[in-house]
Formats: C-alpha cells, structure tokens, sequence
C-alpha cells in the first residue's frame, strides 16, 4: 500500500471516528431524556422540540416509542460504523507493519 493509500486510509478512519462520536452523543442524549420522561410527574406537561418551536406532548406513550425506536436505530448504526472502524485498522495495521 503506498503512502497515498494509507492517508486515505487514515483520513476514512477519523471522518468514521467523528461518526462515532456524534452518534454516541445523540445515543446518550436520547437516552437521558428516555430516564427522564420515565421521572417526570403525569401532571406535569412535558414538551417536544420540533425545528425552534416546543409543542406540548399529547400522548407520552407515543412520545417514548419513538425516543426508543430513534435510540434502537442509532444503536444499530453504531454498531455498523465500529464493526467498519475495526475493519479499517486492521487495514492500518496490516499496511503499516508490512514493508513496501
């Protein structure tokens, strides 16, 4: 693999690894606010944010099935992009230890 091809090899990885990093962060939020929808009292409105607006929340049911259903897909995305970043630094590390 010559130098050109590791570095792009190299600049995938870490456009993957900011992926990650995003996803991981909306996978943490959702969750808190799943925790956080379970504590809230039933008399208490709970709001959505929909563009730069917050709509107050009819139905928490159907509010709480979507935050899960959002988190399971993310979930599964992630599991995709580090199954995809072990694939490319296995690819590193067999370009970098072999001689040109």
């Amino acid at each position: 693999m010559d130098q050109q091809q590791l570095q792009s090899l190299v600049q995938e990885l870490q456009l993957l690894r900011g992926q990650i990093q995003s996803l991981t962060s909306q996978f943490n939020e959702i969750s808190l606010t799943i925790e956080a929808l379970k504590e809230q009292s039933p008399e208490r409105s709970v709001y959505r944010a929909l563009g730069g607006v917050l709509l107050e929340v009819e139905d928490r049911d159907s509010l709480s099935n979507d935050l899960k259903s959002s988190k399971e897909t993310i979930e599964a995305h992630l599991q995709s992009l580090s199954a995809r970043e072990s694939e490319l630094i296995a690819q590193y590390n067999e370009a970098s230890e072999s001689p040109e």
